[in-house]
């Protein structure tokens, strides 16, 4: 199961949200068939993509 967080600039998280993030840190990451392991070639091209982005959101 998945749980997203919308924390706002300058927000601090909840302790109940610091305490669900340090459980989840205790389980493995199972991958399917929806939500496939990257490659290694993906895995380079998606940190390539992210250096782009944060370059952009800088300028």
């Amino acid at each position: 199961m998945t749980k997203t967080f919308i924390i706002e600039h300058g927000q601090m998280p909840t302790e109940e949200q610091l305490k669900e993030i340090e459980e989840a840190k205790k389980h493995p990451i199972v991958f399917d068939e929806e939500c496939q392991e990257l490659s290694p070639a993906m895995k380079k091209a998606f940190k390539s993509a992210v250096i782009q982005r944060n370059r952009k959101k800088k300028a």
